[in-house]
């Protein structure tokens, strides 16, 4: 564990990092911010004349309102301009003679399965299934659902989707048939793409009956999907068989266990990718949109219950996802880039598939998870591909932690320059573990901080020039604007901690909520007019530091202290015995609300009366006693939707003892729950 002082000092980036990056000092950065944010239409049209636009800009560059007593809230960006992000993302590369470089290395849930793409040969083949979504009928405008495991033909999928201007709508491949109806009922969806079958570690995920129950729902609410388009990943017949019951070995491969899957079809309705996509022509002209087109449309969780559909627009989204792309992991050509999202959540749209290609970078795409075979497997592929620029979750670094150094070390890293984390504040435990093995003291990290409704980073350290402080975000990205306010609107003295807003709009900002502008409305602009409000808490340090410290849902008031429960976990977590720590509110009839903290502690340790007291004095010493935790439970595991976020509404009730959970059908592992309920103390 790292001691207190590596805790809290200042990383400054090498002069390796520096003396080749894009921004190269401090001073640079803040000559370049302030431009953004004094002529934001000079600075981005800078930027846009990189890219290829059919039509030029026919009216005003920007033209917004925050303000919802003077209107509804509108945003448009380069008025009047048509583009294709497509184009932008694979023709325009193609053309300058890079179609021969490597888009994509896949990387399957088993190191023996392995493959790659180049420029040209994706543009091929996103040309073929364009052509062949318009052959079923769809066009600009439509939506169509994709739900996938990681592999190359999901961001084929993407593309040709926004080739031809149909509206993609993508749903991770962890949510429930329920989950998928749900939103294609919501987006009114015309086809579905999906994949028979996928391997999660040693288990078999049965995608196309899931994605044949989620249609039949659908049917039963009137919303007919007449095409299904189904790549054939699994095996190279219609049915998969495997007869070794013993679960000694499956399909070649070792330890496995053994599945009998029969992929349904009904005819009329569903196509086989490898018929229908290798058979299409491999021209396809592109559609061309105007910059205030609908691009895509991602669901988030929503407060109601209800998912909310973010709707992101083609031009301004591409400008932002190119460019944060570019300054955040100081890309350069010969880069070799790998972010282990899935393209299921906003952070694999915009940092898997369209950042990375409209800057016609070479990417890892990574099926698997970090646990399968070992835990080793992260950096056995870093090794492998000799990856440059690294970016995943804090949840992955800290789960990875509790298994040593020697599984990391195993692997040759010596090729990383830039370790991104994204998801959520990474406590400074995690970080300077990070910092100090996975990249050997000599990588910039960058902490971004940013939502599926911004579509990109909005606070960031520069790899090449930020002075780094485990925890923090650091500072605003081109164009952001941020306050830190407090209930009232009326900003926070240094170190104190507020609601984070944005005062003007960057280019990647969503537009509305499809189907409901004035959710959109309420959720984001109405609390603060004049401000979009990003529903997190951060508080802004006397050196101009960003730290955001979680949803202000997750915020408790303590006797009249508005404490963050990520600040207290943080406390909890640089104990050495914990390797994980959840804390969620607790009414209490005297403090109006406790902290009730839940702690996974690191294999081998016992969970006592006398590590209860040492934690407790820990966040004493850290935060102040009136933030000691009142309750302590042990937790040898977290509720996690399938991307790996605690759901800290289930913990909430749990700590209530309310088994009342509601839907809990994004949990990736159920019986957590009921361990927890079992450990619950009597006293509480």
């Amino acid at each position: 564990m790292a001691d207190k002082q590596a805790l809290h000092q200042t990383y400054l980036p090498k002069s390796e990092l520096f003396e080749s990056a894009h921004v190269k000092t401090m001073e640079q950065y803040n000559e370049m911010y302030k431009h953004s944010i004094e002529n934001p239409e000079g600075f981005w049209k800078d930027i846009a004349e990189k890219f290829y636009f059919k039509t030029p800009v026919q009216g005003k560059f920007l033209e917004y309102n925050f303000d919802v007593s003077k209107g509804p809230i509108s945003i448009s960006w380069m008025q009047g301009a048509s583009t294709n992000i497509c184009y932008n993302a694979l023709d325009r590369h193609v053309q300058d003679g890079n179609g021969e470089k490597v888009a994509f290395f896949w990387e399957g849930n088993d190191p023996a399965d392995e493959g790659k793409i180049t420029y040209s040969a994706l543009l091929k083949q996103v040309c073929q299934l364009a052509n062949v979504l318009k052959n079923n009928g769809i066009k600009k405008g439509d939506r169509v659902a994709i739900y996938m495991p990681m592999i190359v033909e999901l961001s084929i999928a993407l593309l040709a989707c926004a080739r031809i201007g149909a509206i993609h709508s993508i749903v991770f491949a962890g949510f429930s048939a329920e989950s998928l109806a749900e939103r294609m009922q919501d987006g009114e969806v015309s086809a579905l793409i999906t994949t028979d079958g996928f391997w999660r570690g040693t288990k078999l995920v049965d995608l196309k009956s899931i994605s044949d129950k989620a249609i039949d729902l659908c049917s039963e609410k009137g919303l007919q999907i007449r095409t299904c388009l189904v790549v054939r990943h699994l095996s190279p017949s219609d049915e998969i068989v495997e007869t070794n019951g013993n679960g000694d070995q499956c399909d070649g491969v070792a330890k496995r266990p053994c599945h009998k899957l029969k992929v349904k079809w009904v005819e009329g309705r569903d196509q086989w990718w490898h018929q229908v996509v290798p058979a299409a022509s491999e021209e396809c002209n592109c559609e061309w949109m105007d910059t205030e087109d609908s691009l895509f449309m991602l669901y988030t969780s929503g407060s109601t219950g209800k998912p909310k559909g973010v709707l992101h627009t083609v031009g301004g989204y591409m400008l932002y996802a190119a460019t944060t792309f570019k300054y955040t992991f100081d890309y350069h050509n010969g880069d070799i880039y790998w972010c282990t999202a899935d393209v299921g959540w906003i952070t694999g749209h915009t940092y898997v598939c369209y950042g990375p290609l409209l800057n016609g970078c070479t990417s890892v795409i990574f099926e698997g998870t970090p646990f399968y075979p070992d835990a080793g497997r992260l950096w056995q592929i870093v090794d492998k591909y000799q990856v440059t620029k690294f970016y995943t979750a804090p949840t992955a670094i800290r789960a990875l932690m509790k298994y040593g150094d020697e599984l990391v070390k195993k692997y040759d890293r010596s090729s990383l320059k830039v370790l991104g984390t994204v998801g959520e504040p990474i406590n400074p435990e995690a970080w300077v573990w990070y910092y100090n093995v996975v990249g050997d003291a000599r990588c910039s990290i960058v902490d971004t901080f940013w939502q599926t409704e911004t579509g990109g980073h909005t606070i960031t350290s520069l790899p090449g020039c930020t002075p780094m402080k485990p925890g923090s975000a650091s500072f605003p990205f081109f164009g952001i604007k941020p306050s830190i306010v407090d209930e009232n609107c009326k900003p926070v003295e240094a170190d104190q901690e507020g609601y984070l807003v944005f005062s003007q709009p960057w280019p990647g900002i969503m537009r509305t909520v499809y189907g409901d502008h004035q959710r959109f409305e309420t959720t984001y602009f109405k609390k603060f007019p004049g401000y979009y409000c990003t529903g997190d808490g951060a508080k802004m340090d006397k050196d101009g530091y960003i730290w955001v410290t979680g949803r202000i849902d997750d915020m408790v008031n303590v006797s009249g202290h508005l404490l963050s429960t990520a600040e207290i976990e943080s406390a909890l977590i640089e104990h050495s015995s914990v390797v994980e720590a959840a804390v969620v509110s607790q009414p209490h009839s005297i403090k109006g609300e406790s902290t009730y903290c839940f702690v996974t502690l690191c294999q081998g340790i016992e969970f006592t009366e006398d590590l209860v007291t040492e934690l407790k004095a820990a966040v004493r010493t850290k935060i102040g006693a009136f933030a000691q935790p009142d309750m302590l439970q042990n937790a040898p595991g977290l509720p996690k939707t399938r991307s790996g976020k605690i759901m800290r509404r289930v913990l909430r009730k749990i700590a209530r003892g309310d088994r009342d959970l509601g839907d809990v059908s994004t949990m990736a592992d159920e019986s957590v729950v009921d361990t927890l309920f079992s450990l619950r103390p009597s006293t509480v």
